[in-house]
């Protein structure tokens, strides 16, 4: 295995979509929403996931306020965070990246090109 990443999305197939196209070189781990992910890296704080796929749009707790807790909490420095989202505006980009994001695909995607920027980050 090649690292662990952490799948926070609320759309079920998305998340066995992804799953099941990056458990073959990664140990892959899903969440339902931003809470839950939340929840997950606290539990996991001291052996954290190497990457946070993350959704954009979700109830509660949105992508974007996990991303802001993730990049401000020492704890999880090591983290990146790949946005995944079908929300492609500029400023959303923007204030992703600006938040800590390492790298911001928009929805639909293609599960090569994920797998190629995951790679590029953990590598």
């Amino acid at each position: 295995m090649m690292g662990s990443v952490l799948i926070a999305d609320d759309d079920a197939e998305m998340r066995e979509l992804l799953r099941f196209n990056l458990e073959k070189s990664y140990d892959v781990t899903t969440v339902t929403d931003g809470e839950e992910c939340w929840n997950y890296l606290n539990a996991h704080a001291d052996d954290p996931p190497d990457l946070v796929v993350l959704d954009v749009m979700m109830p509660g707790l949105d992508g974007y306020r996990v991303l802001d807790r993730v990049s401000e909490d020492d704890r999880f420095k090591g983290v990146d965070i790949i946005m995944l989202t079908s929300r492609g505006r500029d400023d959303d980009i923007v204030r992703a990246l600006e938040s800590g994001a390492a790298d911001y695909l928009t929805k639909p995607f293609s599960s090569s090109e994920l797998i190629i920027r995951i790679k590029g980050i953990l590598s």
